[in-house]
């Protein structure tokens, strides 16, 4: 069973940054493809940043020029840079970890990220 830990969530004002962490329980070598979501209260989950395998990123047209993602393949973590904050970021943020073959989908449990004006 493959685990997604995040980290790095927290309280910051408008205009700052943020850097959240998720570690993962097995080589992020044999995932397709992680990622960053979000959830706001009231709204529905959605795509924030991707990272394929060849290192090829994608993002939301929202958080881009803004957000960074990244990997460590000798820690097994995935980071999202954030910077430039804005209220609408505030969220709880979960990582992602996809396969193919078979197509699954991890979940860590989320970290919050509070973005006061």
């Amino acid at each position: 069973q493959v685990q997604l830990v995040e980290s790095g969530g927290g309280l910051v004002q408008a205009g700052g940054s943020l850097r959240l962490s998720c570690d993962a329980s097995r080589s992020i070598f044999s995932f397709n493809r992680m990622g960053w979501y979000r959830q706001a209260p009231g709204k529905q989950r959605e795509l924030v940043a991707l990272i394929f395998s060849g290192s090829i990123t994608n993002y939301a047209d929202s958080v881009k020029g803004r957000f960074a993602i990244s990997r460590d393949n000798t820690k097994n973590t995935v980071y999202l840079q954030m910077n430039n904050l804005k209220v609408e970021d505030t969220a709880v943020y979960y990582c992602n970890a996809h396969t193919n073959l078979p197509p699954v989908d991890y979940w860590g449990q989320g970290t919050q990220v509070t973005v006061s004006s």
